[in-house]
């Protein structure tokens, strides 16, 4: 290797800005997604769903589609040829229904030919009987009714044994004297509303019979290898025989941990011998992948006269939907996170989560952690309101730190600057308000408004919030990086992680390259066939563990290589474990060794907004965050996830819910369900506190949820500010505002 043929290394290393090795494909349209896959002979796959939300399955008369034109295969849950359930932790989930549906979109049939338009016209031949049952869709209703799951898949895995029927997990956090009184007590009741990932690509993918039993499947997901592991069984084959390969992914937020086309896409495909490609319509895209838990808290903060919290008790009920997913994940989170990132010495914390014939939920960005930091922050607000406390006092008086611990007795061994983001985020400067009369776009509602601004109220909001990293509670988290280095001195890199928009390939390449000293680093397709398990994009964890993962594997390449002389190729395989951590105790909560979450973030955020309290309508105006991110990677990019979990938070806040009538969802469209555009996006600015993790390769920390889990509570506080309502439930109506 002579130092000609070697490009030293300029740029690129970790923490330095880069622009996004896909960014410019995305922007000029170039960019090849999971919906633009295309393969000779390709078929085109369509899905057959239940109309109704709970309801017995008679027969399935697929006569009158077998024999239309175009038309290669129509199958029902009796062409599977393995498992006939599947499911991300748990296997409760039908992959096509039979007995039983339990929600409103379930499949029922598959339908491939040679046009979609065949496909569709063919699968509305098929003729499905139907008992209709009575739909479970009240929560609260859910402990007393018929359970829908009688069999309870997630009983019997180190859960709090709860008799009660449709339980997904109950879990009860105690710590002190959960009766400890205080000076002053506030309540408050909470709700939060379903939230879609409202991600711009829609389900998709390629299925492709490989000749000789086996299949490799092309799809925007966020877990390659645990697609893999739930599709192998259902089609009778070995891992090995399923190559999951990682398609364009437009966006995905937690919404694409679930399955979606890969068995159904998969089954045709080996059925007919011929590639099928999937891709949803945006209809079929709101029922066909999980949502975020709609919850319900009820919550009372006990605090001394000179603002300490005492006691803190907080039941959470979630609605899981049909099906387990996540959710079990989601419980232990909304109430490892119930209290907030501030110290108490005593809590009760109750987190239920139950089956119901709603849309099936499971992760989602800032799982769990979100419902609750409306709750938490909304309460400290009331509190400092009742002891004529400034907010942002109350909240640093109470600040969690490292060395502090949390309800469940983690002690804080890593960093948690709690106090200093609460400090830098207030003493951002917030601009000055607007003078009246002006365009009406700078007004609440934009070209909607019809005053001239004469009822517009400003108001300013704060909030905290914090997050667990990676996955918890002893689960065996890990990420394989293998380094191929060449004879001329260039390196590839292959890693199963999923880029789904957050930007993990520029830190797998950054990694690379500043522990191989060499600008020539390629990135190998992301696939289960040449690559151990990455673990999934999500929980914050894919910067922690890939940089750890490509590191190590860096290192022990360079290492091999020295004692080869640099002459010949090296191809070395090294796997990275954080951390160990264990379950909480299922009777109370507490940890049962050092730790159950590897480490946390934390994010403060101040908001300034405009409502017009005659018209129900708001503006926010400007953000200002500081967030605690480890070691930026890419500072650059840690700004934009930054911006972007901003804007879900907001979304929430104002105006994303998923509306529901008996469990059928009614506004399943972008015209009906809304998402925030750059016309409701205000100026955010943001600071970045660097603090390096110990534990951590790098001192790094994921960046994607804490603004999310912030900025939904900080968002609704500036407008309770401005209306001096209460405003208790999410997202907020017009309504809620003038009082209707």
């Amino acid at each position: 290797m002579s130092e000609a043929t070697v490009p030293k290394l300029e740029l690129g290393r970790v923490g330095e800005s880069l622009p996004r090795v896909d960014g410019i494909p995305k922007v000029t349209g170039e960019f090849a997604y999971s919906s633009d896959l295309q393969a000779a002979g390709m078929l085109w796959g369509h899905t057959v769903r239940s109309p109704h939300a709970h309801a017995r399955v008679g027969t399935i008369d697929i006569s009158a589609a077998v024999g239309m034109p175009g038309v290669h295969a129509v199958l029902t849950h009796e062409d599977i040829p393995g498992e006939k359930r599947y499911g991300l932790e748990f296997q409760d989930q039908p992959v096509l229904a039979y007995e039983r549906v339990r929600y409103f979109g379930e499949p029922v049939a598959l339908v491939a030919a040679e046009h979609p338009e065949q496909a569709r016209r063919a699968a509305e031949r098929i003729r499905v009987e139907y008992e209709p049952l009575e739909p479970l869709v009240d929560p609260e209703r859910a402990t007393e009714a018929e359970p829908l799951h009688p069999d309870r898949p997630t009983m019997g895995h180190g859960y709090r044994d709860d008799p009660r029927p449709n339980i997904v997990r109950s879990l009860v956090i105690r710590q002190g004297d959960p009766a400890a009184e205080g000076d002053v007590a506030v309540s408050g009741v909470y709700e939060i509303g379903i939230q879609d990932q409202a991600f711009l690509g829609p389900e998709s993918g390629l299925a492709v019979p490989d000749g000789e039993g086996g299949v490799d499947v092309y799809v925007a997901t966020q877990w390659l290898h645990v697609d893999r592991d739930q599709v192998a069984p259902c089609l009778n084959l070995k891992p090995e025989q399923v190559r999951i390969h990682l398609a364009g992914v437009g966006g995905a937020f937690g919404g694409r941990e679930d399955l979606s086309m890969q068995i159904h896409g998969a089954l045709l495909a080996l059925h007919t011998n011929r590639p099928v490609k999937i891709v949803y319509n945006r209809e079929e895209s709101f029922v066909g992948h999980i949502h975020r838990h709609p919850a319900k808290i009820w919550a009372e903060h006990r605090a001394s006269r000179d603002g300490r919290l005492v006691n803190v008790r907080v039941r959470i009920l979630l609605d899981g939907g049909a099906y387990a997913s996540s959710s079990t994940a989601v419980t232990s989170n909304a109430a490892s996170f119930a209290v907030g990132p501030y110290a108490v010495d005593n809590a009760l914390i109750e987190s239920t989560c139950v089956y119901t014939n709603n849309p099936p939920c499971g992760a989602m960005r800032g799982f769990g952690a979100v419902q609750v930091c409306f709750a938490h922050e909304a309460q400290m607000d009331k509190l400092a309101e009742a002891l004529d406390i400034d907010p942002i006092e109350l909240r640093l008086l109470n600040a969690l730190g490292p060395g502090g611990s949390l309800p469940t007795g983690q002690t804080i061994t890593g960093t948690l600057p709690v106090a200093d983001v609460i400090r830098r985020a207030a003493a951002l400067d917030v601009p000055e308000a607007e003078e009246l009369p002006r365009d009406p776009m700078r007004l609440p509602g934009g070209s909607g408004n019809t005053t001239r601004g004469e009822g517009v109220r400003r108001g300013v909001g704060f909030a905290v919030g914090f997050k667990n990293i990676g996955y918890s509670e002893g689960f065996d988290d890990y990420t394989a990086a293998r380094v191929q280095l060449h004879a001329d001195g260039s390196a590839t890199v292959h890693c199963a992680a999923a880029e789904v928009g957050q930007g993990v390939a520029n830190v797998i390449l950054q990694v690379a390259r500043t522990e191989l000293g060499v600008r020539d680093v390629a990135l190998a397709p992301h696939t289960t066939a040449t690559v151990d398990s990455a673990g999934s994009a999500s929980a914050s964890r894919m910067t922690w563990m890939v940089s750890g993962a490509v590191r190590d594997a860096c290192r022990a390449a360079l290492e091999e290589w020295d004692k080869k002389g640099r002459s010949l190729e090296v191809d070395v395989e090294r796997i990275y474990r954080h951390p160990r951590t264990t379950p909480l105790d299922p009777e109370t909560g507490q940890v049962t060794g050092e730790r159950a979450h590897v480490a946390y973030a934390c994010a403060a955020m101040r908001v300034v907004a405009e409502v017009d309290v005659e018209l129900g309508l708001t503006r926010v105006v400007w953000i200002g965050t500081a967030q605690d991110v480890g070691h930026a990677v890419n500072p650059q990019a840690v700004q934009g996830q930054i911006e972007g979990g901003t804007a879900q938070g907001l979304g929430l806040a104002l105006m994303e819910e998923i509306q529901t009538r008996d469990g059928l969802i009614t506004n399943a469209s972008f015209t009906d369900y809304l998402i925030p555009t750059t016309l409701d996006m205000p100026p955010v600015v943001s600071e970045l506190i660097e603090e390096a993790e110990p534990d951590a390769p790098y001192g790094v920390k994921g960046v994607g949820e804490p603004p999310t889990v912030v900025s939904t509570p900080a968002v609704v506080a500036a407008l309770r500010a401005a209306t001096g309502r209460e405003l208790s439930r999410v997202p907020v109506r017009p309504d809620d505002i003038v009082g209707l």
